[in-house]
Parts: C-alpha cells; sequence; structure tokens
C-alpha cells in the first residue's frame, strides 16, 4: 500500500467519523429530549444518567476520532 492510498484511507476515514461525530452532536444539541425518550424506551435510564453517559461517549468517540484517523491523516499530509 503506497502513501497516496493510506491519504486517501484515512480522509475518508475522518470525513465519515467526523460526520458522525457531528450527526451525533446535532441531535444531543437540538433534540435532547426526543433522544432521551427514544433511548429510555430501550433502556431505563433516569435523565441525569442519561446526560452523563451521553456526555462521556461524546468525549469518547471524539478523542478516538482524533487519534485514530485525525492524526494520522494529518501526519501524512505533513510528510508527503
Amino acid at each position: 500500500m503506497d502513501i497516496k492510498t493510506l491519504t486517501d484511507f484515512f480522509m475518508w476515514c475522518s470525513v465519515m467519523n467526523g460526520g458522525l461525530l457531528l450527526f451525533w452532536t446535532a441531535w444531543l444539541v437540538f433534540a435532547p429530549d426526543l433522544v432521551y425518550r427514544i433511548q429510555s424506551r430501550f433502556v431505563p435510564i433516569s435523565r441525569e444518567n442519561f446526560n452523563t453517559t451521553m456526555y462521556n461517549l461524546l468525549g469518547q468517540m471524539k478523542l478516538l476520532f482524533i487519534m485514530f484517523f485525525l492524526m494520522p491523516y494529518l501526519a501524512l499530509l505533513i510528510i508527503t
């Protein structure tokens, strides 16, 4: 696998995962009650625990996105 293919791979992974992160964040910012109502049908959880869990998961997703997709992409851009 050459560097160009690897750079393209990490670029598209960054685009897709960044889009997923933005989509998830937008739902939680603009429709938190709807998301809570839908999720509480599947998992009985209090609103406070739901907010804490979503904030925690968004933070973890952001860190994983930066570490495993964005940083390798930027590093490959710099060396090419």
